[in-house]
C-alpha cells in the first residue's frame, strides 16, 4: 500500500469522521463487488466523494449531495460554502459521485467491465451505493439532509422513499420521482444520436461519439427559447456547435448508462405503481424546488409528488429553465438555508 493510500486509510478509519480532510479533495471508498438491483455485479466498485465542513459531535449535521447527469463532484464545489446553496460552515457536506460519472466506477474507467460490458444500473443502485458508503465508510446512521440537482434530485426522491428513516430532510431541485413522457423522448433522442453515429462501434469507439453531437439537444432543452435568443446571435449559435465538436465531451458509454438509469426511475415501482403509497412511505420533511419553464426535466411529476406529500414547494417561473440557479440563485440559496435551519 503506497503512502497516499495509507493516509486515506488513516483518515477514514482510524480518526473520527469529523477529523478527516474537509477541504474538498477527491477521495474514494472501495465497496468491493457491488450487487445491483438486477442481480448483476459491478466488480471492484469504488465510489468517489468529497467532504466539506466539520461533522459535529453527535453526527447530526451531515448533508449528502449527489451529482447531476454528466456531472462530477468537482462540479459541486462552487455550490458549497457560506452564502451558497449549502453552507459548509454549518453542515458536513458530502458531495457524492454517482455511478457512471467517470469518477466513480463507470463504463469509461472499469478495467473488468469496460464500455457496454458494464452492467445497466438504476437510480436505486446509485442510492444503495451511497447508503453503503455513508454507513460503512463514514459510519453515519442518520443524516441531516439529502439534496441534489437534476439527476441529483432524482436520487433525492429515491433516497426519501428507499431509506425514509435515514434523513431528517430532503431537497430535490429540478428533479423527478419518475420522468414525464417529454423527458423520455429527450433522453431517447440523445442516445439514438450516439448509437447511430458511425464512430459508435457498439461502445468500443476510438473517437467519442458525443463530441459536439449532443450540443444541439442541450441548447434546446437546458434553457428556454427566450433566454437562448437573448444570450445569442445567429452567428454565435452556429459557432457554438462547431466549437463543441473540438471540445472534450462526457463519455458516450457513461451517457447511455446514466440516462438509462434516469429513464428507468420510478419511485412508485415497489408500491405497485402507486405514487400515493410511495408518498406515504416518506418520513423526511421535504422541500421540492422546480421551475415551470424546465424543458429538460419537466416539473409536473415533482410538483405532483410534492402535493401528495403536502410539503413545502418552491415553484419558480423564469427564463432559465433547467438552469434555474442562473436566474434565481440567491432566492434558492435562501430557501434551502431556511429549510435546513428549521
Amino acid at each position: 500500500m503506497n503512502t497516499a493510500r495509507i493516509l486515506v486509510f488513516a483518515l477514514t478509519f482510524l480518526l473520527p469522521v469529523g477529523a478527516a480532510a474537509q477541504n474538498g479533495e477527491q477521495q474514494f471508498a472501495n465497496l468491493g463487488d457491488f450487487k445491483l438491483e438486477s442481480g448483476e455485479v459491478i466488480r471492484d466498485f469504488r465510489l468517489g466523494y468529497r467532504t466539506f465542513g466539520q461533522l459535529n459531535g453527535d453526527k447530526s449535521n451531515a448533508v449528502l449531495f449527489p451529482t447531476w447527469f454528466t456531472g462530477i463532484s468537482k462540479d459541486l464545489i462552487d455550490l458549497i460554502g457560506p452564502g451558497k446553496l449549502v453552507d459548509s460552515s454549518k453542515y458536513f457536506v458530502v458531495a457524492l459521485d454517482a455511478i457512471g460519472d467517470g469518477v466513480s466506477t463507470s463504463p469509461s474507467n472499469s478495467k473488468l467491465q469496460p464500455h457496454m460490458k458494464f452492467p445497466r444500473f438504476t437510480i436505486r443502485d446509485m442510492v444503495n451505493s451511497q447508503h453503503q458508503f455513508a454507513t460503512e465508510t463514514l459510519r453515519l446512521s442518520h443524516v441531516k439532509a439529502v439534496m441534489g440537482i437534476s439527476m441529483g434530485g432524482m436520487q433525492t426522491f429515491q433516497w426519501m422513499v428507499a431509506f425514509p428513516d435515514f434523513m431528517d430532510k430532503a431537497i430535490p431541485i429540478v428533479g423527478s420521482p419518475r420522468l414525464a413522457p417529454y423527458d423520455l423522448m429527450l433522453w431517447t433522442a440523445e442516445n439514438d444520436a450516439i448509437t447511430s453515429d458511425p464512430d459508435w462501434k457498439n461502445g468500443d469507439y476510438r473517437e467519442n461519439p458525443t463530441r459536439g453531437r449532443l450540443a444541439e439537444f442541450e441548447a434546446l432543452a437546458i434553457t428556454t427559447p427566450g433566454k437562448y435568443n437573448r444570450d445569442n446571435t445567429r452567428d454565435k449559435a452556429l459557432a457554438s456547435i462547431e466549437q463543441a465538436k473540438n471540445q472534450p465531451a462526457f463519455d458516450a458509454n457513461n451517457h447511455i448508462r446514466q440516462s438509462q438509469a434516469m429513464m428507468a426511475l420510478d419511485v412508485s415501482a415497489p408500491f405497485g405503481g402507486s405514487m400515493e403509497r410511495a408518498a406515504q412511505a416518506v418520513k423526511a420533511k421535504v422541500l421540492v424546488i422546480a421551475n415551470d419553464t424546465d424543458h429538460m426535466v419537466t416539473p409536473g411529476p415533482a410538483l405532483a409528488f410534492g402535493q401528495l406529500l403536502s410539503t413545502e414547494v418552491l415553484e419558480l417561473n423564469n427564463l432559465c429553465g433547467h438552469l434555474l440557479l442562473e436566474c434565481e440563485g440567491p432566492r434558492v440559496n435562501a430557501a434551502v438555508a431556511d429549510f435546513l435551519a428549521k
